[in-house]
């Protein structure tokens, strides 16, 4: 038997993000003795570590942040250039896999894949313009091209999507199954009675939009005074929304618990999941929260290819917050025993094992 066939995947950094931990997800799932991963990052990840303890490579570039366009350009072009034994790249950096899979078909990696994990840009008005340059260049130097949701791929390949493969933000089913055992210790461990509690998991910046979640949570709280709200993540935001919980005098009913490696116990303890985000591709957080059978209310700019149709999801229009506020209160009032999800999770193609075997015959293949 020969080597694996190695694929580069191209990412920002390797932590708690969707796509990041899709691929963790991916890559302990997968035959390694068939496929495996390597990473071209530009900054330090919590999932470094166990990478390399799988047999794979991290390699690290500076960002364009710190380098500005050309000098990324060049450190994208000389790594391309001294590491041709690469057949496989796999660009997971929305619109700026344009950069990256230019440069690898300049130096000549024979399969360049695109994967959409998003339904639009952050940042500023330059910023947005620089990435739609970016991404111009993604259909003429991609071979392949992936998303996580249709919606994902009508964003980045516009006029493309026939072309689109989707791969399934999987998960690995079995772990998230809810246990009221599970349910009592995490309770106990953050010293939660029994209070309502309200969860979300997000990174902390705009797209995620944590203070209009904050503006439901303290109308909540006028009518349900045993509702706390946890807040699992870190990011950018993050000082300015512990300031704005100052500002509710909402302390004592808020918990940041930070970047967190126990998502599937967390999600246990919680009895509503609410993701007010302004736009997402196919949150693995959502599939995650359906998977322990929590109820899971969204805002309607999320894809309805997230509903597992297991009656957990509620949509709520971003326009007004007593849609959102009368939803939570409905679940306090008529409470109902957490469903095991997991088998309808598998029937609609999110378990990570059969996701796992989709990926690896689609290197193969390719």
């Amino acid at each position: 038997m020969g080597d694996p066939i190695r694929v580069l995947h191209v990412v920002v950094n390797m932590n708690r993000g969707g796509a990041e931990t899709l691929l963790m997800n991916l890559y302990r799932n997968i035959d390694r003795s068939t496929v495996q991963f390597d990473f071209l990052t530009c900054k330090e990840g919590v999932f470094d570590d166990e990478i390399k303890n799988m047999g794979g490579n991290v390699y690290r570039i500076p960002y364009i942040t710190e380098k500005g366009h050309f000098g990324y350009i060049k450190e994208l072009e000389q790594f391309f250039s001294s590491h041709s034994q690469y057949k496989i790249v796999h660009s997971h950096m929305d619109k700026m896999s344009g950069f990256v899979l230019r440069a690898a078909n300049k130096y000549k990696i024979p399969v360049r894949i695109a994967h959409s994990h998003n339904t639009s840009s952050e940042g500023s008005l330059p910023a947005k313009m620089y990435k739609w340059y970016a991404g111009k260049h993604i259909v003429q130097n991609a071979t392949h091209l992936l998303a996580c949701s249709e919606a994902a791929a009508r964003w980045l390949y516009q006029g493309k999507t026939k072309d689109v493969k989707i791969l399934q933000n999987g998960i690995e089913c079995e772990k998230f199954m809810f246990s009221e055992e599970v349910r009592k210790e995490t309770r106990t461990e953050l010293n939660l009675g029994n209070e309502f509690i309200i969860g979300h998991v997000g990174r902390f910046n705009h797209q995620k939009n944590h203070v209009f979640l904050l503006d439901i949570f303290s109308d909540v709280c006028r009518e349900v005074p045993n509702a706390k709200l946890v807040l699992v993540g870190d990011g950018p935001l993050r000082k300015e929304i512990e300031a704005k919980v100052k500002t509710l005098q909402l302390e004592d009913k808020v918990l940041f618990l930070g970047v967190r490696s126990d998502i599937d116990r967390l999600l246990q303890c919680f009895d509503v999941f609410v993701f007010p985000s302004l736009h997402e591709g196919l949150p693995v957080t959502l599939i995650e929260a359906q998977g322990a059978g929590l109820p899971c209310i969204v805002s309607d700019q999320i894809t309805n290819e997230v509903d597992m149709g297991v009656k957990l999801v509620q949509y709520c229009s971003l326009d007004g917050k007593m849609r959102w506020v009368e939803q939570i209160k409905q679940l306090v009032t008529n409470s109902f025993p957490r469903i095991k999800s997991s088998q309808f999770l598998s029937e609609k193609g999110y378990n990570i094992k059969n996701t796992a075997v989709w990926t690896q015959g689609f290197y193969s293949a390719i």
